[in-house]
């Protein structure tokens, strides 16, 4: 920026999970700095639509989780579990409610469920399978919050075509709240129509259960293809927008 080299500059910036984002904010062009445009994951109440803009957490890259093609097996094969959860469970969490509940019900009998105590950040290429199995073979995938209420999971769970079982509640930090931002946590999901089954609580779990095993493959089916096909809506709108808004803040500023 000194050498008046770069006239323009977009951060996407892959936000702290509570939202502890302060340091940017002296670099941004309204406070004096260089910083047109920030996109930024998780549901900042900063995000304003002009210059700040929220961006989806997307899946782990950096846990070589791949890009998954949809073939007629992911479509339309029997799936021969109702639900899977494979994470860490922290002390005293809803995640720990989670666990309860499933044994309770004897649903775990039912889902694929793999808990550890503490998280790993990388995967081994065993536990990636293992994950990645579990996602292909559950119609349902269950997404308990962690530090924040949107993860990996939920896109990981749509990439097989597995419905995310969304826990809906904010976390502690500074990413928003319910009563100033209504369709908090998960505004940009919900604002793009995400075909989720979002709850409170887990106590309605096994309501859900039950109901999922009344449904015949053919709708399975169908709700898989919905799901893909709303993904891929999902992500091509996204660079359609990502797109335009570089455009129109690199390139028709300077038209004159």
């Amino acid at each position: 920026m000194q050498t008046q080299k770069l006239q323009h500059l977009a951060v996407v910036l892959l936000g702290n999970e509570q939202c502890d984002n302060d340091w940017i904010m002296q670099f941004l062009k309204r406070n004096g700095g260089f910083v047109d445009l920030l996109f930024i994951t998780y549901d900042s109440p900063w995000i304003n639509g002009a210059d700040v803009l929220q961006w989806p957490l997307g899946v782990a890259t950096y846990r070589k989780f791949p890009v998954v093609e949809a073939s007629w097996s992911l479509l339309h094969d029997e799936r021969p579990y109702v639900c899977n959860f494979l994470g860490t469970i922290y002390e005293n969490s809803s995640r720990q409610a989670l666990m309860n509940i499933l044994k309770q019900d004897g649903s775990d009998q039912l889902c694929w469920v793999s808990a550890r105590e503490q998280w790993q950040p990388q995967e081994t290429n065993e536990s990636l399978k293992n994950y990645q199995d579990a996602l292909l073979q559950s119609d349902l995938t269950l997404c308990p919050v962690g530090v924040n209420t949107e993860c990996y999971r939920i896109y990981e769970a749509c990439s097989f075509g597995s419905i995310p079982v969304v826990e809906d509640v904010m976390t502690a930090g500074h990413c928003g709240n319910t009563s100033s931002h209504h369709s908090a946590p998960l505004q940009l999901l919900k604002a793009m129509g995400a075909p989720f089954i979002f709850i409170k609580n887990w106590k309605e779990l096994p309501a859900i259960l039950e109901k999922e095993k009344t449904i015949i493959l053919q709708e399975k089916v169908q709700r898989r293809k919905m799901l893909l096909q709303w993904y891929q809506h999902f992500k091509a709108e996204l660079k359609r927008k990502f797109i335009n808004t570089l455009e129109n803040s690199f390139f028709m500023n300077n038209k004159g």
